[in-house]
């Protein structure tokens, strides 16, 4: 999707050390660098991939091979997380309500980048995690589980609480924190979920919430990825 230049619309979330760089209408496509240039191009070497995490999505996608294409029409300043290496700061449009395709569109992209994920942990199984600066030096079932406690924390940021089992098998876990993101972006798109929680802080918007779960879910596929040996 393309904005009225006809070129991708993009935002920047500016910190002191670190910028992302994000697509406004593909979230997950998101990526940093220590600069401006260097998360743009970033963003624009990462496109292939990310034109492979929606292959069966049903949804139109063509990656750009050149920073150019990309149209900076928003800059967010950053914080300590920005810095720290997460995407954390809602751009204005992440304001706006859905109507029904895009909740529709919002559902196919998630399926697409949770299939995305999937696949990358089944490829990385039995294999050793490179250790490194990417994640830390997490193995595989620890980013699983990192994953799944930042899904129900996020939950959280739309009013609905989620309990983990440690016991149960990861997959079927994953299967069900899946289901209730549904089903709570579905209840915010019907302006079911207040704006502010029962403690007084603000809640996520159903837009930034497909955002965050989409950054959040396709960084850590394409870790697994890069640090797969």
């Amino acid at each position: 999707m393309a904005g009225a230049t006809g070129k991708i619309d993009v935002y920047l979330e500016i910190g002191k050390k670190r910028t992302f760089a994000g697509t406004l209408d593909w979230p997950g496509w998101c990526r940093g660098g220590k600069d401006e240039e260097s998360a743009l191009q970033a963003l624009a070497e990462y496109g292939p991939r990310y034109a492979r995490a929606l292959r069966m999505s049903g949804l139109t996608f063509d990656a750009p091979d050149d920073p150019a294409a990309f149209n900076v029409v928003e800059q967010l300043q950053g914080n300590d997380a920005t810095d720290f290496g997460a995407a954390n700061l809602a751009p204005t449009v992440d304001a706006r309500p859905f109507d029904g395709a895009e909740h529709e569109r919002s559902r196919q992209l998630l399926r697409a980048l949770w299939r995305a994920f999937d696949e990358a942990v089944r490829a990385g199984e039995g294999k050793e995690l490179r250790k490194g600066p990417r994640g830390g030096g997490r193995d595989l079932d620890k980013i699983v589980r990192h994953l799944l406690g930042a899904d129900a924390s996020y939950l959280g940021r739309l009013a609905r609480k989620f309990r983990h089992d440690e016991g149960a098998e990861l997959t079927g876990e994953l299967r069900r924190i899946r289901e209730a993101m549904l089903e709570a972006l579905g209840a915010g798109v019907r302006g079911e979920i207040p704006t502010q929680g029962p403690r007084g802080g603000a809640l996520w918007t159903p837009r930034y919430f497909v955002r965050r779960v989409a950054w959040h879910t396709l960084d850590h596929a394409w870790e697994i990825e890069d640090r797969a040996v």
